[in-house]
C-alpha cells in the first residue's frame, strides 16, 4: 500500500520563507524590530497566574467539556463584553488553542473530498489548512455571487480579519447567514479580534441583530491570546449552535482533546475579569496611534485596520519588495502574500511590540 505523508499536501509554512529578511533586520545597527507575528509581549496578571497555580497539584485527568465554573464564566463574558445572550452553559466548548480548533474543524464535523469549504479572499492560512486536513475542495471568495452554482458545506468568517483589521457590517454579515441558511451551510466565524475594534462596531456572528435569535449551523471561534496574553496557555473555546458544540465535544472526547486543568482554572479567571483586558486593550490601543502615524509618514496608504493587532499597509509595489524595505531598517513585517494572492501589494505589520520597539520601529520609520 501507499502512502502519501500528509506533510505533502500541505503548502509550505509561510514563514519560513523569511529567514533571509529576518537575518538582514537583525544585522541592522540597533537590532530588529520583529512586527512579523501577533505574539503577546505583555505580562500576564496576576490574577490569572494565581488561578493557573491553584489547581498546580490536581493529578486527575481534565474533563473534555471544561469545568462547570468556566462555562458559566464564558457565557458571562461574552454578555458583558459583546452583548452576546442566549448561549447555553453546555453550548460552551474549550479548545487547545484556537489555531489547532481550526485546523481540525472540518475533520471534526465530518467533511471530506465531496465538500467544498470556502475561505476569505485574504485570510489566516490555517482556514485553508483545515480544509486540506480533511480532503476538502477550498475556494476563496468574500462575495456571495462569487459562488455562483457551488454548495458550499462550511464557510469561514473573520471580522475583524486577520491579516486586514476589515470589520465586516451587520447587513453584510446578515446576507451571509441567510444565504447558508438556504443552503444548509455551516458558518465558523473566528472572532478572536473581536474584543480589540478601534473603530466602529464589530458584530459577532452569535449577535441576535445578525442572527434573529437563530444559532442553527453557527459557530463562534474565540482567543484569549490577544486580549489576555494567553498565547503560551493555548487557551480559546468555541461556542454557538448546541447540536454542533455537542458533535464536536463527542469527537474531541473520543480523540483526548482536553485543555489542561490549570489552563482551564485559568481561562476562568481571564473571562471573570475585565480590567486586565481594559488595559491589554489600552496598550495595544497606544501602540497602534504610534505605529499607524509613522508607516503613513513614510509614504504607506494604511487599507482597512480598523480592528485587530495589524497594520495592513502599502504602496503600491510587490509585497517582498516592501519587506526588504523594511529589512533594511531592522523591521520585520510579512509579506501579504501569505494570506492570498490578494495580498500581493501589501504587508502585515504587527502592534505586538514592546512599547520601545514600537517606539524604535516608528523612529526608524520616520527617519
Amino acid at each position: 500500500m501507499s502512502r502519501i505523508p500528509v506533510a505533502r499536501t500541505l503548502p509550505d509554512f509561510p514563514w519560513d520563507s523569511l529567514e533571509g529578511a529576518k537575518a538582514k533586520a537583525a544585522a541592522y545597527r540597533d537590532g530588529i524590530v520583529n512586527l512579523s507575528v501577533g505574539t503577546p509581549v505583555d505580562p500576564v496578571a496576576s490574577v490569572i497566574r494565581d488561578a493557573l497555580n491553584s489547581v498546580a497539584d490536581k493529578p486527575g485527568y481534565p474533563t473534555t467539556h471544561g469545568t462547570a465554573e468556566l462555562r458559566a464564566a464564558t457565557v458571562g463574558a461574552l454578555e458583558r463584553r459583546y452583548g452576546i445572550t442566549g448561549i447555553e452553559n453546555d453550548a460552551i466548548l474549550p479548545a487547545i488553542g484556537t489555531k489547532e480548533l481550526i485546523a481540525w474543524l472540518p475533520r471534526l464535523l465530518g467533511l471530506s473530498s465531496d465538500d467544498l469549504v470556502v475561505i476569505p479572499e485574504l485570510a489566516y492560512p490555517t482556514y485553508e489548512v483545515g480544509a486540506l486536513l480533511a480532503g476538502a475542495r477550498t475556494l476563496r471568495a468574500d462575495g456571495l455571487n462569487r459562488l455562483g452554482p457551488e454548495r458550499a458545506s462550511l464557510i469561514f468568517v473573520n471580522s475583524p480579519s486577520n491579516p486586514t483589521g476589515k470589520v465586516l457590517g451587520l447587513d453584510h454579515l446578515r446576507k451571509v447567514v441567510g444565504w447558508a441558511r438556504e443552503r444548509g451551510a455551516i458558518i465558523v466565524s473566528d472572532e478572536c479580534y473581536l474584543g480589540l475594534t478601534w473603530e466602529g462596531e464589530a458584530f459577532s456572528i452569535l449577535d441576535e441583530r445578525v442572527n434573529d435569535g437563530n444559532l442553527d449551523n453557527l459557530l463562534a471561534v474565540h482567543s484569549l491570546s490577544k486580549t489576555s496574553n494567553l498565547a503560551s496557555y493555548r487557551a480559546g473555546f468555541v461556542t454557538g449552535d448546541p447540536a454542533l458544540v455537542a458533535e464536536l465535544l463527542e469527537v474531541r472526547k473520543h480523540a483526548g482533546m482536553m485543555v489542561p486543568l490549570p489552563i482551564q482554572a485559568a481561562m476562568t479567571a481571564a473571562l471573570n475579569d475585565d480590567a486586565h483586558e481594559n488595559e491589554q486593550r489600552e496598550r495595544y490601543r497606544k501602540r497602534r496611534d504610534t505605529l499607524l502615524a509613522a508607516v503613513r509618514e513614510a509614504g504607506f496608504t494604511v487599507d482597512d485596520s480598523e480592528a485587530g493587532l495589524y497594520l495592513w499597509a502599502t504602496r503600491g509595489e510587490a509585497c517582498r519588495d516592501t519587506v526588504e524595505w523594511f529589512a533594511e531598517r531592522g523591521i520585520l513585517v510579512a509579506p501579504g502574500e501569505f494570506y492570498g494572492p490578494r495580498g500581493g501589494t501589501h504587508v502585515r505589520i504587527a502592534l505586538t511590540a514592546s512599547d520601545g520597539d514600537i517606539a524604535a520601529a516608528a523612529e526608524r520609520l520616520s527617519a
